[in-house]
């Protein structure tokens, strides 16, 4: 019997998920979206912490024992997360609009470790820019609110784990707007569920009775993942870590869910 010997370079050219996360994380810095979304991401975290700083300082409060220094410096990050969430979804739906997607799966025929290097890819690029930009954005948020005393300092109990928190919640949102993308595989479809998602629930408890809205509230998925980023936590959010754990629950359903839809299809 004739034994057939590959060449010496075949067995190193087998597929494995570290060399899936270095070609997403390749695709994910060469795509338009990541150029635009990210430093959105952090003119916003930066930009509204500084502005509504400002404006707490021509119009301070009456009752400091109910202020919240660190959420007036982090308020920006209740916007970029509509800006990190489209990146997610892009990042997904963009291949297949260009149809790209086939070339993918032919590399990567096991298809769900396409799906974990997306992830891994994403979650690592928002991170590394969502703690910077948490971090200033603290900062010029208090130099601000120096000029009337409402600073508070970084050592503080709860600050830090407020201004970590919120690149964490960031991270999350980016990651279920990329299970939303890969679940509806469509850009437009994604990015509406992903708004529908973090908006549509507070709007429809805000129809309903007050007993009701003010029990749900603090489940929604916005909310429950906001509340990390708050050092002051009021009657209606849930624990800053249990808040970002159903965030993350909610995000680890739609990646499974995307997984398996993936692992169903044809394409």
């Amino acid at each position: 019997m004739t034994v057939v010997r590959l060449p010496a370079y075949a067995a190193e050219q087998h597929v494995s998920q570290v060399r899936v996360i270095r070609s997403e994380w390749t695709k994910l810095r060469s795509l338009p979206s990541t150029i635009w979304c990210l430093p959105a991401t952090v003119v916003l975290v930066v930009g509204v912490g500084a502005g509504y700083a400002t404006l707490r300082v021509a119009r301070p409060p009456t009752d400091l024992s109910a202020f919240d220094a660190t959420a007036i410096s982090l308020a920006g990050v209740q916007l970029a997360q509509f800006a990190v969430g489209v990146l997610g979804a892009l990042f997904v739906s963009g291949e297949y609009a260009t149809g790209s997607i086939r070339v993918s799966l032919t590399a990567v025929p096991a298809r769900l470790p396409l799906l974990w290097g997306k992830a891994i890819a994403l979650g690592v690029a928002t991170l590394l820019s969502a703690v910077p930009a948490v971090l200033v954005a603290f900062l010029v948020g208090q130099r601000i609110l120096a000029g009337r005393h409402l600073n508070v300092g970084l050592d503080a109990p709860g600050v830090a784990r407020a201004v970590l928190g919120g690149a964490l919640f960031l991270t999350a949102v980016g990651l279920l707007g990329l299970g939303l993308g890969a679940l509806l595989r469509n850009t437009a479809a994604g990015v509406s569920a992903l708004f529908g998602l973090l908006l549509g629930p507070q709007l429809v408890l805000g129809l309903m009775p007050e007993s009701v809205s003010d029990a749900a509230y603090r489940y929604l998925p916005a909310p429950a993942g906001a509340a990390v980023s708050a050092v002051h936590q009021d009657a209606l959010s849930l624990s800053p870590w249990s808040g970002l754990g159903l965030l993350c629950l909610y995000t680890a359903v739609v990646l499974g869910l995307a997984g398996w839809m993936l692992h169903r299809r044809d394409v």
